[in-house]
């Protein structure tokens, strides 16, 4: 949508939402979807949803040590949620922690390119990018 075709009900929230992805092989570029961040900047909501059980990350991504990858996991969620115990990035506010986590890395946890969205509720725009990109059948 560009700006002159934005709905004018006050109650519509824009966001950014990048899907969080594993790629086995940085060198090939190839990846799965693991999870999706939110971030609504005018509600001051940042969000994150990824696969947390071990046996859909081992069917999904083989190769990989799933117990540090489940630990890479927790740990961008702790991020995303704020928790001190993640380390200074995770006191930031939520646009430098949505902007850290979704910097461009070569790693084997890397984000897409950040998109845009409209929604009511951040919450349930989260759940429904979750659907629509990770829990795929």
């Amino acid at each position: 949508m560009t700006a002159t075709t934005l709905p004018s009900d006050p109650r519509w929230i824009s966001y950014d939402f990048a899907v969080l992805r594993i790629v086995p092989h940085v060198y090939v570029g190839a990846f799965v979807p693991v999870g999706v961040m939110v971030h609504a900047r005018t509600a001051e909501f940042i969000g994150m949803r990824a696969i947390e059980d071990g046996a859909t990350l081992r069917a999904r991504v083989p190769e990989i040590d799933h117990e540090l990858l489940e630990r890479y996991l927790r740990a961008c969620r702790a991020v995303a949620e704020g928790d001190p115990s993640a380390g200074p990035v995770a006191l930031a506010p939520p646009s430098e922690r949505f902007h850290w986590l979704t910097a461009p890395r070569s790693d084997v946890i890397q984000s897409s390119p950040i998109h845009e969205g409209l929604c009511h509720d951040p919450r349930v725009a989260l759940d429904e990018l979750y659907e629509r990109f990770v829990d795929i059948p």
